[in-house]
């Protein structure tokens, strides 16, 4: 139960990670988002729902305005920056957290970087758009590379890992790679296992329960297990699955768990909750030093 310390460097100043775990507000300016449903799509509403989960207690917002998730399609950068620039503009000089912008488009990562994001949350670890990571240098910013198999499209579809530890730290490896050789900095790279993306039931869990030898690639972790489908199979009852927002008290486990297996970062739906079962785990693991 220990967690080796970093720091981010962000315009803002630097954000460190280790000391305790840092909470990362979800907030999806999408029609078709699988845990929200379009919710917030709206810009007034997507706003409001920002400062509440900056009240709740994130340490860090991630906007994100395409759908990611298992059967969506893709949308075009131009839409993409449709959705996401009027919030961003409507944020400026209100919250006070760092922004993260969740893309796959260099171009929208750059107008986003423009418009008051700090950091880029890439969910295809570079596969999508290599350039990433050239606006990750020049900008200076943290880089979040995620492990995800095939696409959005197919990414449940497709066959399966046979050793999914082995392929995630290896896709894990080649993404920084990419980006090392791109200019962007070691110290601000950040590793997602990728939670649900393109991993069977069982290998999501298998990935909570390894964390720590994800660790030994020598970045800070985050993970996005927050409602999602493993654990709408789990909860379910006779044979349906339970719905996304059912799915709180599976989310606090894997939350304590992810974090006694030394994530630096819990990305989550629920922050007032998951800050009261992040608070007490810190609290544990500060007890094991």
């Amino acid at each position: 139960m220990t967690r080796k310390r970093f720091a981010l460097r962000l315009r803002s100043g630097a954000l460190s990670l280790g000391e305790r775990t840092l909470l990362m507000g979800v907030l999806n300016v999408t029609p078709d988002s699988f845990s929200d449903g379009g919710k917030f799509f709206l810009p007034q509403r997507a706003v409001a729902h920002a400062l509440a989960l900056e009240h709740d207690g994130a340490d860090l917002l991630d906007i994100g305005a395409e759908s990611t998730r298992p059967g969506a399609a893709g949308i075009s950068a131009a839409e993409e920056l449709r959705r996401l620039l009027p919030v961003l503009e409507m944020l400026r000089g209100k919250l006070k957290i760092p922004i993260s912008i969740d893309t796959q488009k260099s171009a929208v990562a750059e107008m986003a970087l423009g418009a008051g994001a700090q950091i880029i949350n890439d969910v295809s670890g570079l596969r999508g758009d290599p350039r990433l990571a050239d606006v990750a240098a020049k900008y200076k910013a943290p880089l979040i590379l995620t492990h995800m198999r095939g696409n959005p499209g197919t990414m449940q579809r497709a066959p399966f890992a046979r050793n999914v530890l082995q392929e995630v730290s290896t896709g894990l490896r080649r993404s920084a790679a990419l980006a090392r050789k791109a200019g962007v900095a070691k110290s601000q790279i950040v590793i997602d296992p990728g939670i649900g993306f393109g991993k069977s039931f069982s290998q999501n869990y298998e990935l909570l329960a390894r964390l720590p030898e994800l660790a030994t690639l020598g970045f800070p972790i985050l993970v996005g297990s927050s409602r999602k489908g493993f654990l709408g199979k789990t909860l379910g009852k006779n044979g349906q699955p339970a719905p996304a927002e059912q799915r709180l008290w599976g989310t606090a486990a894997t939350v304590a768990v992810t974090i006694l297996n030394g994530a630096h970062i819990v990305r989550i739906h629920d922050v007032a909750e998951m800050a009261q079962v992040a608070r007490v785990t810190d609290q544990i693991i500060s007890q094991g030093r």
